[in-house]
């Protein structure tokens, strides 16, 4: 599957953003979807994740609150919705898609995820 990332920019500190994933090559709908984030010099780290059913979600401690994951089975899209934004979100956010049971072995770490798009910037800055 291919996965495209789109929906960064540059936002002022409190603002809000909303990145899309768009899947093609095959439907999502049995995936584990995730954002990830890796600033300059810096790891590439877990926002969130979601099951295709329920759904469930889980996230990275400095996000939880503000930022809200979600996705459209239907038309194999996966968002990030980014509120309240502050300087050191600044990073590259990458979707992923991995199987179903990603969610349950492990949903932070890259290795769960064999499907990665190419990242979008997003730059919080007054």
């Amino acid at each position: 599957v291919q996965l495209q990332a789109s929906g960064g920019g540059l936002v002022q500190p409190g603002g809000s953003l909303r990145l899309s994933c768009a899947a093609s090559g095959r439907t999502l709908s049995g995936d584990t979807m995730a954002w990830f984030r890796q600033a300059p010099g810096k790891e590439r780290e877990f926002v969130a994740a979601i099951t295709r059913s329920g759904p469930r979600t889980t996230y990275a401690r400095f996000v939880k609150g503000r930022f809200t994951i979600s996705r459209d089975n239907t038309n194999n899209l996966a968002y990030l919705q980014m509120n309240s934004l502050k300087f050191e979100d600044t990073a590259v956010y990458y979707c992923a898609a991995g199987s179903d049971g990603a969610f349950y072995h492990g949903p932070t770490q890259t290795g769960e995820y064999d499907s990665w798009g190419q990242g979008t910037q997003v730059t919080v800055s007054s």
